[in-house]
């Protein structure tokens, strides 16, 4: 249980804040960089299921628990490295990820065939959805970055779930869109 009786601490200050580790690390290190857009991409989620909550509660459910997966992925990265205690520590696993392709395949099952790439629009909830998507491609990039220096840990789950979000969201997106009947398509050389 996380109990916050007091926001601010004045810790961070001075630039730097604390991993879960408890060391001390500058405001702008990738590690924090990687669990801060995970908190964008969150945000962007919460924005979406403004217009999912009352019109779409499948997928307003299947938004909910990637938002609850999305702290467990920030808690997993906040830890720099193998000497932590993993006793109660919250780590991305490969059930979630499962899941995460078995909604991804459930609401895939209903869009309309692609037959162009998609633009970022469409319905309000469509469009919030590709928005969270580039905020979760960015993050992925993060963590790829960081899971590449040799330093660093970052498990195969958490790796492994980051990369199948934008895929979910892409689909989201699409399934928000009348099931990709309302899908805004891109048309080559259209303004030329």
């Amino acid at each position: 249980m996380v109990v916050l009786n007091k926001i601010y601490t004045r810790t961070g200050d001075d630039g730097t804040t604390a991993l879960g580790s408890g060391r001390r690390v500058s405001k702008y290190d990738l590690r924090v960089e990687a669990y801060g857009t995970l908190d964008e991409t969150n945000a962007a989620i919460g924005i979406a299921r403004l217009h999912t909550r009352t019109g779409q509660p499948a997928l307003d459910a299947m938004l909910a628990r990637i938002q609850n997966d999305l702290f467990d992925l920030g808690a997993d990265l906040c830890f720099p490295d193998e000497t932590r205690d993993a006793r109660g520590r919250l780590q991305v696993t490969d059930a979630q990820v499962k899941r995460l392709e078995s909604e991804i395949d459930t609401l895939n099952r209903e869009l309309q065939p692609l037959r162009s790439f998609v633009l970022p629009g469409g319905s309000p909830a469509a469009s919030f959805l590709h928005l969270a998507r580039t905020i979760s491609r960015r993050a992925e990039r993060l963590i790829v970055a960081l899971a590449a220096r040799k330093e660093e840990i970052v498990g195969t789950p958490a790796l492994r779930y980051i990369n199948r979000l934008s895929d979910f969201l892409f689909v989201a997106a699409r399934f928000a869109n009348d099931k990709g009947k309302s899908d805004v398509t891109w048309v080559p050389g259209k303004n030329r």
